[in-house]
Parts: C-alpha cells; structure tokens; sequence
C-alpha cells in the first residue's frame, strides 16, 4: 500500500485506484520522436482524439523505490533491451463520474502528483494486442512525491515538466504544449469509461523519451508538486 503526503496538510493519501489509464502522443514534440522510438501505433500524425492505454495497479511504486527490468526479458533473445522512461502529470479522480462536459471535468479532481510511465519498448513494439503488457508490468509506474489537492493548484496547465536521468535533463516541457487539455481528457475518458473515486489519469509525456539502465536514478520533477526519485535494478532472483 503507498501512502503519499498531501501538500499543505497532515494526513496522507492511500494510492488505490481501480484503473490506471494513461494518454499517449499528447505532446506535439513526443509525436516528432516517435519515428525514432519506433514503437508500433506510433505515427507523426496529430491525434484527433485523446489515445488511450491502460496500465495495471501492479505497477504502482513509490517514491525512491526501484524500478525493476524483469529477468525474463533476457529469454527472448533480443538484440537490444529498451525499457523508456516518461515523465508525466497525474490526477487523481475525486468522486464517481460518468459523461462529463469538460466545463465539469476540473470539478471532479481530488489532486495532482507526478508519474514515471514506464515503458518496455520491446514488448510494446512487439505484442499483436498493443500496448498493455509493455506498460503494465510489475513497478513500471513510480509515483509521489506527494499529491497536490486540486484546489491548491489552480492551473495546472501552466507546469514546468522535466525528467533527469543520472543527474542530467532527459525531458523539458510544460503542459501548457498538450494537444487534449486537462478537461477535455477527464470528458472523453468519462465518456467511455465510469471513472471511479482514486482512479488515476496520465496526461502524457514530453519529447526527450529515452533507456534505462541497471543502477540509474531517474528523477520527475514537476513545478509546485516535487521531485519523484527511483533507481532501476535488473531483476536477479
């Protein structure tokens, strides 16, 4: 179970949602990489509609946990391992919901924290049904440090994003530059799926996506929610 300190208050926030569902291809600069990242259902087209994927609640750590590279990888016999990182905001839902405007999106956040998307791109390039197991695997999803209530972050679509691996600037954007805003995300989520109260919504990632390697730190660093810090490890047992 995480606990994560909410900002500006004693208690603390339990992490339990019952889905993760994130949005790929939000930042215009990410969908110019994509052509490097080669990854399937990357395109350098500009969705129209927000590109939805789910990750699992297993891959739920917290802050200054490792991010573990399972062994089994190893037995596929690929020429090279690529496990990515993404930096990116998250919200946490409020209360249940369902067909929102995006007028009464904003109403229905309890708050915000920060998020590692991480990502197998092997697994994810290869799998013939998509994305699922290489976003969902065990650890792949780092979050905190803290969660910031909605009301205490009055515009979250004006914060500086960045990612630092070992201590050098990876990713650098701000969310003002995402293609779907804040409200029109949680409105064509609620749209398709009942949104329930801890259900947690990824916004998407900056341009700048890149490997992780045994013994890296990798830090999230959005304006006015904190630094969330983890180490990567192969799995060894």
């Amino acid at each position: 179970m995480i606990k994560l300190p909410i900002k500006n208050s004693r208690d603390t926030y339990t992490v339990n949602p019952t889905k993760l569902i994130a949005l790929g291809l939000n930042y215009r600069a990410h969908i110019a990489e994509s052509v490097s990242v080669k990854v399937k259902g990357f395109t350098d087209e500009v969705p129209t509609e927000p590109l939805l994927f789910p990750k699992t609640p297993n891959v739920l750590v917290g802050p200054d946990k490792a991010i573990i590279i399972p062994k089994f990888l190893k037995s596929y016999g690929f020429k090279t391992l690529r496990t990515d990182y993404e930096a990116e905001l998250a919200l946490i839902i409020g209360n249940r919901c369902k067909d929102l405007s995006p007028v009464d999106a904003i109403d229905h956040i309890f708050g915000y924290t920060c998020m590692n998307d991480v990502s197998q791109r092997n697994i994810q390039n290869g799998d013939r049904t998509g994305w699922y197991r290489g976003k969902s695997l065990d650890s792949f999803g780092p979050i905190g440090p803290q969660v910031v209530l909605a009301r205490d972050l009055p515009d979250p679509q004006d914060l500086n994003i960045c990612c630092r691996l070992n201590g050098i600037t990876v990713q650098e954007g701000n969310t003002r530059q995402m293609i779907f805003k804040i409200p029109e995300i949680i409105a064509f989520v609620s749209r398709n799926f009942t949104l329930m109260p801890g259900d947690i919504i990824l916004t998407g990632t900056p341009s700048g996506v890149g490997p992780l390697s045994h013994g890296d730190t990798v830090e999230v660093d959005i304006e006015h929610i904190g630094v969330l810090k983890n180490t990567v490890i192969d799995e060894t047992v």
